[in-house]
Formats: structure tokens, C-alpha cells, sequence
């Protein structure tokens, strides 16, 4: 059995279902089974422990219970004592090894975030996070064994967590005003893309009095018949638009399938995602935490950089990858420099006051704290990123390399093209770059900044442009197109196409 391919960086992802031609399921319950015993059997030497608890949870796609119901079975035949808590949100999961009267010492979530409706996958916890790329592999390697604990059968038992994790997030918001039902006079919508995201709407917004009439799609369809439930997307993101344009709403919220990343909409009507969310969630954190570290991805704009720095803050742009920036930002905590947030411009995003654990239904509730702070001092959410630089154009190219292995391959590219670009006028490479070649471009030769990096898994070279002009992205890309043509085994023909 070799299921390396099943790993996805710092969880497990495949293909569950059949019904898109050419895709034919290898996330299988044998498979299923010998992950749920590979982690069983990881935890128990992890910890020392064989009188091991574990929760299990699932978001709403079609081959959830199945898949639940495989590793709860494959674990309890390791001797762990087991619960099924039904569906919930990954964060809420690694909240069940937090919360007094649950405390568990593991945790299972099977989601696939915002893939195809075909494919699942599971994430694990431990009291300490969730678990690292070598942890998968671990785990992954123990699957592929024959080993086994010998230990006496554990139980299944069914259970429930969400009114608790729900009332958690409640009860922050009462804290913060003062008031029993602090939202009482606002509107606030939410798009939860029939995903496991509409406890949200259900069990804290209406509990604290808010009008949450017009929300869309709040009940679980793991057929996903309305749109992808992903903050990224171009038709998930108008849905919750136009749901607050409908409404008159004063806050709209967007979640993934399995609530670890969000979106937002203001009251008039603009979108709060990307270099956005993470420019208000910075303004909020500067106020309370002056002069610290936000710590994001590779591909956050110039402007957003610029922002923070106005707002006495400190921008480390690091790597693509949720786990990446989450662990630098805890690695500069731990040598004493302050860094309260790290967030992916995808909408994961981790807060140090809560366990650097990314949860968008966390991130909302920071919002709807603001909101109301707002509308008690006559201010808007809006008017705390009035002076966020905003580019004029951005685009995302993705370049496929047409080798088996292809690591090396891209590696020579990147290497080639900072050489290239030393050599250009009005190029610049970025400062403190950590993840492939960013390159500024003066007001001749676009006006913006480019990046091209490696993707950690796919043979892919994705490249990011952004310009401050109207038309700058067209420059940019033309200019590049005389190093990129030469690479033949680089599929760059977008590219071209829109340079022409």
C-alpha cells in the first residue's frame, strides 16, 4: 500500500466519491481504515499513553459519515475510546482538546476544505495544534505497517460539541460590550455555501439579537448546489454580496466548507477578503497590541505592507501555506518578538489569543466585535482600511511543467530569473523575500511587482502580478514573457496570450 499520495502537506486529501470522469477514487475504506490506525497508533507513541480519548467530526460533504464512521471503527479496534461528534468545524475540533469537560487527546476532522464535492480527506489535532508535515508522514508510514497495539477493543460513543464551541463565541462578544445582547438592531447575513457553517447564523448571531434574515444557504448539502463555499471565490464572494445589497445588511459573512477560513461584505456592498480582511484584522490588532508583527503569505500587495507600517506595525511577508505562516509567527513569539496574527491572504488566519488556531468563525466574531464597537463611537469598519493602497490590476498565472519530476526543473527557473532580473532595468528584487523571486518595477515598466514561486506539491509555477496602473499587468507580463519563452518545458501559453 503506498498512500504518499494522499498527503497533502499537513493533512490527508483524496478522491471519495465518483462522478467527475477521469477521477476514480483512491481515498478508500481500506485506506480510510489504515489511517484511522496509523494515527491511533502515532498518538499512543506521541504520548506515552494507551488509554487514549479521541473526538471525531465531519463538515457536510456526501462521503462524511462513511469516512467517520471508517477511522471511529479503525481506532477502537486500536483500543482508543471514541467520539462521534457529528458534523462540526475543523477549529471547533481542536477546541475539543481545550475545553474543560471535553479535553480529548486527539482529533479528528474529515473535510476537505473547499474541494470538489468528490473529494474528502482528514486533519488531526493534538492538544499543541494541528499536526505538521512530518507528523502526516509518520502517520502515513505506521498506515502502510502491519503494526497493531494488541490493546483490548475501545468504544464509540456519539456526542456534541457545537453548542458549546458556539456559546464560546458568543459569550466573547457579550464580553467585549457589556451587553446580553449586544447585536440587537443589526442586520448581518450569512453565506455558508451549504456547508458546516451555518451553526454561525443559528447559534451565535440569533442568540445575541441579531436580524439574520436573507442569510443564504445555511443548511448542510455536501452536493454544494449553489456555489463552492470558498471565500476565494468569484461566485461566493457575489452571493454574499448581493445578499447584503438585498438585505441592507450591515455585515455579510462568508464561510468554507469546513469554517477555518472567512470572508466578509460591508454594509456597502465592498468585499473584506484578502489583502483587505487582513489590512482590518491588522488596524484592529495595532490598536491593542502597538508595534507588532503581522506575519502573511508570499503574495500580500505593497499596499498592504505600507498600511501596516503607517499603523506602526510590523509586516513580515513569509511563505504560501497556512502551516508556514502560523509557525513563523509562533517561532518569532518564541524569541520574544510580538506577533499577534498570521493570515494567508486565502482567509486562514490565526490569532496568539486563540492558541494560533485558524478559525474563520474566530475571525467574524473579531469582526462583529468592531462592528458594534463602531457603531457605539460613529465610526464604519470601512473607514479602517479608507487608507489601504489598493493595486489597479492584479492576475494569477499558473504554469504547468510537464515532467515527472519537476522540482528541480522550476528550481533552475527561479534561479535564472533572479539573475535576469539583476540585469533589467527599472527591476528590483524585494527585500526580505522568503519563497521564489519578488520583483518590484519601477513607473516605466509596469508599476507593480511580480512573483513567481514553486508550488510545494503540483508542477506548477505560479506567477502573481500586480500593478498599480491600469494596463501595468500587460507591461509586466510582456516584459517577462522574453526570459519565460525560453523554458520549453514551462506550459506558459496564458501567459503569452495575454501579453500579446
Amino acid at each position: 500500500m503506498d498512500y504518499s499520495k494522499l498527503r497533502n502537506e499537513s493533512d490527508i486529501r483524496g478522491i471519495a466519491l465518483e462522478g467527475i470522469e477521469g477521477q476514480h477514487v483512491n481515498l478508500t475504506e481500506e485506506a480510510c481504515r489504515d489511517i484511522g490506525r496509523g494515527f491511533a497508533l502515532w498518538l499512543m507513541k506521541k504520548t506515552g499513553k494507551t488509554d487514549l480519548r479521541i473526538a471525531v467530526g465531519r463538515d457536510s460533504r456526501l462521503s462524511g459519515p462513511d469516512l467517520v464512521k471508517w477511522i471511529c471503527e479503525a481506532m477502537a479496534d486500536e483500543g482508543i475510546k471514541v467520539t462521534n461528534l457529528g458534523m462540526t468545524s475543523t477549529p471547533a475540533m481542536f477546541m475539543t482538546t481545550k475545553t474543560e469537560g471535553y479535553m480529548f487527546d486527539g482529533s479528528v476532522m474529515a473535510t476537505a476544505s473547499h474541494l470538489p464535492f468528490n473529494r474528502n480527506g482528514y486533519k488531526f489535532f493534538t492538544p499543541e495544534g494541528g499536526v505538521e508535515a512530518s507528523d502526516i508522514k509518520e502517520i502515513i508510514a505506521l498506515a502502510e505497517s502491519d503494526e497493531r497495539s494488541g490493546l483490548e477493543k475501545g468504544e464509540i460513543v456519539n456526542g456534541g460539541f457545537m453548542d458549546v464551541y458556539s456559546k464560546r463565541l458568543a459569550d466573547m462578544i457579550r464580553a467585549a460590550t457589556g451587553e446580553e445582547k449586544p447585536l440587537a438592531g443589526l442586520k448581518i447575513v450569512v453565506d455558508a455555501g451549504n456547508g458546516a457553517g451555518g451553526f454561525y447564523a443559528e447559534k451565535v448571531l440569533v442568540p445575541l439579537g441579531a436580524d439574520v434574515t436573507g442569510s443564504r444557504y445555511l443548511e448542510p448539502d455536501g452536493s454544494f448546489p449553489n456555489h463552492i463555499p470558498n471565500p476565494e471565490d468569484k461566485d461566493a464572494m457575489a452571493s454574499i454580496t448581493e445578499a447584503v445589497k438585498e438585505t441592507g445588511a450591515d455585515l455579510g459573512v462568508i464561510f468554507d466548507t469546513d469554517v477555518d477560513r472567512a470572508g466578509a461584505v460591508l454594509s456597502d456592498g465592498s468585499e473584506l477578503n484578502r489583502n483587505r480582511l487582513i489590512a482590518i484584522l491588522s488596524a484592529i490588532l495595532l490598536r491593542e497590541h502597538p508595534g507588532t508583527t503581522i506575519v502573511t503569505d508570499s503574495v500580500t500587495s505593497s499596499g498592504l505592507a505600507k498600511f501596516i507600517a503607517e499603523k506602526g506595525g510590523v509586516h513580515r511577508r513569509f511563505k504560501r501555506g497556512y502551516k508556514n505562516v502560523i509557525n513563523e509567527s509562533v517561532r518569532l513569539n518564541n524569541e520574544g518578538v510580538d506577533s499577534q496574527l498570521a493570515i494567508e491572504t486565502s482567509g486562514h488566519g490565526a490569532f496568539k489569543e486563540n492558541y494560533f488556531l485558524d478559525d474563520g468563525a474566530y475571525i467574524v466574531t473579531r469582526l462583529i466585535i468592531e462592528l458594534s464597537r463602531a457603531r457605539k463611537l460613529g465610526y464604519t469598519l470601512g473607514s479602517l482600511i479608507a487608507s489601504l493602497s489598493e493595486p489597479a490590476e492584479s492576475k494569477e498565472f499558473r504554469m504547468g511543467i510537464a515532467l515527472d519530476d519537476f522540482k528541480p526543473y522550476g528550481k533552475e527557473i527561479i534561479a535564472s530569473l533572479e539573475e535576469f532580473a539583476k540585469t533589467k532595468d527599472g527591476w528590483s528584487l524585494a527585500p526580505d523575500n522568503f519563497e521564489g523571486v519578488r520583483v518590484n518595477l519601477d513607473e516605466s515598466h509596469g508599476n507593480g511587482w511580480f512573483l513567481l514561486r514553486l508550488s510545494l506539491h503540483e508542477p506548477l509555477l505560479p506567477l502573481n502580478i500586480e500593478s498599480n496602473d491600469v494596463g501595468g499587468v500587460k507591461i509586466i507580463a510582456s516584459e517577462l514573457c522574453e526570459f519565460i519563452e525560453k523554458f520549453e518545458k514551462l506550459d506558459s501559453k496564458k501567459l503569452m496570450e495575454f501579453a500579446k
